[in-house]
């Protein structure tokens, strides 16, 4: 197992605060103080000033910490955002559900994202802490008993199944999402056993007054549901990230770095969603793929880089294959 990085720089924990904290007062006190409807040229221009930011700091690892961690922190980056891809499609499913207006949409997910931020926090953390405690050969010696030559991980490898099942499972379900009811997810009873729920929207406010009673707005009711969702997400990203590196810095940088650049890349894809119809599919290879390296970690180990171009291969596959045999268009009436 190899020690963080903050160990020995505890200068990239104040660079990675700092910058997170500005720059979510900037969006929030200056992009977001009035809801509005994000363009797609705010998208672009966001989406590039995110992942340039999450490119420089990764150049700081390789500056402070070497090549080793720095492809570590590119493919846990990229295999987290690649697969909250999937995460947005669903995420334009709630949407389209709730009837939510455009110009609400970005303070849905600005407090989404704020969310995960501890959320990801606890798994990752956790899951360090869970994974260094279950080697089984550490199990072993603490009872007296020889280890074995391969020094296998019970977490890892329930992990690795899990992730097979998942990504199998992804393949075969891509075209059931269109139907669900989010009403009876159970974000949107967490908030209607918490608070009367309004059958109107008042603008962006998450809670309003009718007949002198307080009812939160079907707005809160998204939120929740986006949550719960991401949640459910993170039960498959979280532990596709362990099978890069051990490091919980690592992790938990490159994983708020990809999700702090979610919202530009949500309204990209839902104006040319057309062009990732089969992204899906990639996605759910991606998930077998990570699953098998974890399960095969103690006897091969697979390099982060190879990792990295592997990943990358599949998605730009994906996505020329979306482009040349693009979904048939449904005829609105």
């Amino acid at each position: 197992m190899t020690n963080s990085i903050v160990s020995n720089n505890p200068g990239l924990i104040a660079i990675f605060a700092f910058t997170i904290i500005v720059m979510l007062l900037i969006d929030l006190g200056v992009f977001n103080k009035k809801s509005h409807e994000v363009s797609n040229k705010e998208a672009v221009i966001w989406s590039i000033v995110w992942i340039s930011l999450s490119m420089i700091f990764s150049g700081l690892v390789y500056y402070y910490a070497g090549s080793a961690k720095f492809f570590e922190f590119q493919s846990a980056y990229w295999i987290e955002k690649s697969l909250s891809v999937d995460n947005l499609f669903v995420f334009i499913l709630v949407f389209k559900f709730f009837d939510v207006a455009n110009q609400n949409k970005h303070k849905v997910l600005f407090w989404g994202i704020i969310g995960a931020l501890v959320l990801r926090a606890i798994f990752i953390f956790s899951g360090t802490f869970l994974i260094e405690m279950t080697y089984l050969n550490k199990i072993l010696n603490y009872f007296g008993h020889e280890g074995f030559k391969y020094n296998i991980n019970i977490v890892m490898t329930l992990f690795g199944l899990f992730l097979v099942y998942a990504g199998i499972k992804s393949w075969f379900s891509n075209d059931g999402d269109d139907e669900e009811d989010f009403n009876n997810s159970k974000g949107a009873k967490f908030i209607r056993k918490i608070f009367p729920v309004s059958e109107k929207y008042d603008g962006s406010k998450f809670f309003t007054y009718e007949n002198g009673k307080k009812f939160a707005t079907p707005l809160l009711v998204v939120v929740a549901v986006i949550e719960f969702t991401d949640l459910l997400f993170a039960v498959d990203s979280i532990p596709a990230i362990f099978a890069i590196s051990n490091d919980p810095f690592i992790l938990y940088t490159s994983n708020i770095f990809a999700i702090l650049g979610l919202r530009a890349l949500f309204f990209l894809l839902d104006n040319f969603i057309h062009l990732f119809s089969k992204l899906p599919y990639g996605l759910a290879f991606v998930l077998s793929f990570i699953g098998v390296k974890m399960i095969i970690a103690p006897f091969y180990h697979i390099e982060s880089v190879h990792s990295l171009i592997f990943i990358g291969s599949v998605l730009v596959i994906s996505v020329i294959i979306s482009i040349l045999f693009p979904e048939p268009t449904e005829v609105e009436e």
